[in-house]
């Protein structure tokens, strides 16, 4: 216990995110004095459970030597089942409520708040009925008979010695009358259980007879040298104006100017009474990143936060997020450019090649040393470091600097065991949220109450998106601030755009209307039936004189019907094919080849001189930052159309820059995936499927203004961007001829169905924060118990059927199986393609991970219960025992899918054909 109080002084002290420590302290009559004595005190008495018999009686040995001292005790076997009514951390919760109420004279109400943390510290804070049942079992608490007293005064000199030792004896008077918020309940738990686990590594803390050479101070000296834990970041607030902060963080071109919605952001941060909420709404391509990164500086400095957690849709846009936060990383100042803990956080991590440099150091520690050179006043010598330590699942987002998906912001409001951790974890930095509108309402309901925590916790958020609906926006603020409605003040005319909203805990929101930039689109809006012969035929007139298409569709079987198609017509070399079901190599190289293709001006080195077309899902809507000529897109819900547009005409293009063809210079979306012809327009069936007819009719309704009539106006960009999508996520009515019925009706399983999302949601929904002083007892009862994120994980907090995943190998006629052939090879010239995978040992690390990097998420026909079950019986008949087990991490407990030589198989009643150019098609057999 010695230890776990020496490791949490020096957590506190240099670990400890300032922000952290002052909201204990501000809880604490003598403040952070006071905050450091009690987090010390409840780490130094959190395992005073285990002196009662029901936890002493484990070891035979140990047993009887005390009760040569007069402390009985039954044997385990005669205690029985009762035992587990008496886990250590709960009885030693009991036990210090009672030493504060007998020999302190605390009333039974007032302990809970403070011995919580000691009850919560191997993960669940105790329910109230188990707290009744051990009171009722008090002989696992104490031998009843005369040893009785015996087990009351070991534990009751154990108990005085830590108020002794870590200096709170004179402390307990004036601490009862505290009523200790909830929040920082959390967090003295949540410290609690980090000071354990590293006063619990054998690595650290060797046990005796190994450690008796040293005295306790050395003993703590070494393992914390050995844990070598980067500090908390403490940011120094900018003093430059926003245009000198721009340039010296992002490297901003000669003569670039800061874009208006980027001033006011930075503006608006400092000009707040403190750190709070900031919605920023602004087009595609106006440089959201780089303002909530430059606001999260501000943000930082003036809040104590220790890091910045940038949250993120997909694994996807997590990993095209990570190399950019390495690079403002670099450019950040402080004493001789500082050392930073960074993660990338979502499941396939280790894949990232710009995570893998990290984690290439070998060692307890990877480190990177920035560039001496490059611009910023904070470069020379500057160490991001992917710590050993901090990369298990449940201490991962304890890194200072953390991008990954949001799901793991989201878990932060899922009821789960070590719930405390993410709590820790998020308390102690700047949240960025991006892409917000992509939520929906399942996952709303877990992001509102994590709102409502980070708030009670007074974390800075940043809120960013293109195309946010002004209900959804009020939302966000009032779960932040924690008022509500008519208290929460009146938002501004819902038409203006851009827009950055913000608030502080318990305060009122304001408004900044910056000016939009000089940039600006027109963009033509046409019909165009359904059918992929139609849109063959319409290609073949628009790209006469070559260009780029950008096709999406809101299915992958409309991706693959789709291209097939234009192949026939076009040739293969001209159509290219994106999608989700890729595994994840070739989704890695296929994202990388747009860029090279379709990217921006200098860094797209291959764009098509002729012509060309992509064919992708909603891959394309977000992340890539692509320019194409010409668009055409399924019917979706209006501000996802929005985003699609983003990518046409993105990039100036002139003289030497592959300039647009005649026919193209005019940006024209053509829209399809609907049967136009009828009274009222009818997607097709795979894009209700995946949004409601609702949305797309909502989306129909407010686009029609540009679809038909008189001169048909263009949608303008960004000036029409929040018009269009408060209309289509408003509450007036459609006021179409025609199309009351259809849209009532389909209004009305849409309510549906949100209600039920709603209602799912709730299930396993952390609660609201409770009243300060109320105990934490239950914080996380009929949770999920342990989760993380896997598949199973990331299905409680989205409202998606739990998919399977697997890794796609070749098996060759002799049985031989192998990487897929196609992979080529790496950055360091090794090959990856066709390697063989021993089935009578462990592969290689190599070949290991790049078996490994073939991860694939199989489509939702294998998510239904019935044929899930048979699929995974069908994909255990593959289990290769040498490849599980620690020794195997990259391919342990995973599921293979093996190809025969022509990349198909049969599954679970489907028919499965793999290739490189489309990837994974799935038909019925």
């Amino acid at each position: 216990m010695e230890d776990s109080a020496a490791v949490a002084g020096l957590l506190w002290d240099e670990w400890l995110p300032a922000g952290v420590r002052r909201l204990i302290a501000e809880a604490l009559p003598a403040g952070e004095a006071d905050g450091r004595k009690l987090a010390v005190w409840l780490a130094g008495v959190h395992d005073i459970g285990k002196a009662t018999p029901a936890f002493a009686c484990q070891v035979d040995q140990l047993a009887d030597v005390m009760r040569t001292q007069g402390l009985e005790m039954r044997s385990r076997q005669a205690m029985g089942p009762d035992r587990r009514l008496a886990p250590h951390g709960l009885a030693g919760q009991i036990l210090l409520g009672e030493w504060l109420q007998e020999r302190h004279g605390w009333a039974a109400r007032q302990t809970g708040q403070f011995t919580v943390a000691v009850g919560g510290h191997h993960g669940v804070p105790p329910e109230n009925g188990q707290i009744k049942a051990l009171y009722d079992h008090e002989e696992l608490l104490r031998t009843p008979g005369p040893s009785s007293g015996v087990w009351r005064q070991a534990q009751t000199e154990l108990l005085d010695a830590c108020a002794d030792v870590f200096g709170v004896r004179g402390k307990l008077q004036s601490w009862q009358t505290v009523k200790v918020p909830q929040p920082v309940q959390v967090l003295l738990t949540a410290l609690v259980i980090v000071s354990d686990w590293i006063a619990s590594n054998p690595d650290l803390f060797p046990y005796f007879p190994d450690a008796g050479s040293r005295d306790g101070e050395e003993r703590l000296v070494a393992a914390w040298r050995g844990l070598d834990l980067p500090p908390a970041w403490r940011a120094v607030e900018p003093a430059e104006d926003a245009q000198e902060l721009f340039a010296s963080r992002f490297g901003l071109p000669a003569g670039a100017k800061v874009r208006p919605v980027q001033e006011a952001a930075v503006g608006l941060a400092r000009e707040m009474d403190a750190p709070g909420l900031m919605v920023i709404e602004a087009p595609m391509g106006e440089g959201k990143t780089e303002a909530a990164l430059a606001v999260a500086e501000v943000f930082a400095a003036r809040s104590g936060a220790g890091g910045v957690f940038f949250a993120l849709p997909t694994m996807a846009t997590g990993n095209a997020m990570f190399p950019r936060l390495l690079e403002w990383l670099k450019r950040l100042p402080g004493e001789g450019g500082g050392r930073h803990s960074v993660h990338l956080a979502h499941s396939k991590a280790a894949l990232n090649e710009a995570f893998a440099g990290l984690l290439a150091g070998g060692g307890r520690v990877a480190a990177v040393d920035v560039d001496a050179d490059a611009p910023g006043p904070g470069a020379a010598g500057a160490e991001l470091v992917a710590h050993a330590w901090l990369r298990g699942r449940k201490k991962a987002m304890l890194a200072s600097f953390v991008a990954g998906t949001v799901d793991q912001l989201l878990f932060a409001g899922l009821k789960s065991r070590h719930l405390a951790l993410r709590h820790l974890a998020v308390a102690g930095k700047v949240v960025v949220i991006d892409e917000a509108h992509a939520y929906d309402t399942y996952m709303s309901v877990y992001l509102d109450r994590v709102l409502t925590w980070l708030g009670a916790y007074r974390v800075p958020v940043v809120v960013l998106s293109a195309t946010l609906p002004a209900g959804r926006r009020r939302q966000l603020v009032e779960a932040y601030a924690g008022v509500r409605d008519e208290a929460a003040g009146s938002a501004p005319d819902e038409a203006v755009y851009p827009l950055l909203t913000a608030v502080v805990p318990g305060g009122r929101p304001v408004a900044r209307c910056p000016a939009a930039s000089a940039r600006s689109t027109d963009v033509r809006v046409e019909r165009l039936a359904d059918g992929p012969d139609v849109l063959a035929d319409r290609l073949e007139r628009e790209l006469v004189d070559g260009g780029c298409v950008l096709v999406v569709r809101n299915t992958v079987k409309r991706v693959l019907e789709t291209a097939r198609v234009l192949r026939e017509k076009f040739g293969e070399q001209d159509v290219t094919v994106a999608h989700s079901c890729f595994v994840d190599v070739d989704r890695a190289a296929k994202d990388s080849d747009l860029l090279r293709r379709f990217g921006p001006p200098g860094k797209a080195t291959a764009r098509p001189a002729g012509r060309h077309i992509v064919v992708a899902s909603q891959v394309a809507e977000q992340s890539l930052d692509v320019d194409f000529d010409l668009l055409v897109s399924d019917l979706c819900p209006v501000d996802l159309l929005l985003q699609r547009m983003g990518r046409l005409h993105r990039h100036q293009r002139g003289a030497g820059q592959s300039e647009r063809p005649a026919r193209l210079r005019t940006a024209r979306c053509l829209l399809t995936g609907a049967d136009w012809e009828a009274p009222v327009p009818v997607p097709v069936r795979g894009s209700v499927a995946v949004y409601g007819a609702y949305a797309l009719l909502r989306s129909a309704a407010v686009l029609l203004p540009h679809l038909e009539g008189g001169p048909r106006r263009p949608v303008r960009l960004p000036a029409d961007i929040s018009p269009l999508v408060q209309g289509a996520y408003g509450d007036a009515p459609v006021e179409l001829e025609g199309w009351a019925p259809t849209v009532e009706e389909a209004r009305e399983r849409f309510e549906r169905h949100r209600a039920d999302q709603e209602e799912r949601a709730a299930a396993f929904r952390l609660g609201e924060v409770g009243r300060a002083g109320r105990p934490l007892f239950g914080w996380v009862a009929a949770g999920v118990g342990d989760t993380d994120d896997t598949r199973a994980g990331r299905a409680q907090v989205r409202d998606s059927r739990e998919s399977l995943e697997v890794v796609v190998v070749q098996r060759r006629a002799d049985g031989t199986l192998t990487t897929l052939p196609w992979l080529g090879t790496d950055t360091r010239g090794r090959e990856r393609g066709g390697l063989e995978l021993p089935q009578d040992q462990t592969p290689g690390p190599f070949t290991a991970r790049v078996a490994a990097s073939c991860g694939l998420r199989l489509p939702i026909q294998f998510s239904y219960a019935e044929t899930m079950d048979r699929a995974i019986g069908e994909l255990e008949q593959l289990y290769v025992c040498a490849w599980q087990g620690k020794d195997s991490p990259w391919l342990s407990d995973q599921l293979i899918l093996a190809l025969d030589e022509d990349c198909q198989t049969r599954l679970a009643g489907f028919a499965l054909h793999y290739s490189p150019l489309d990837g994974l098609e799935v038909t019925r057999v």
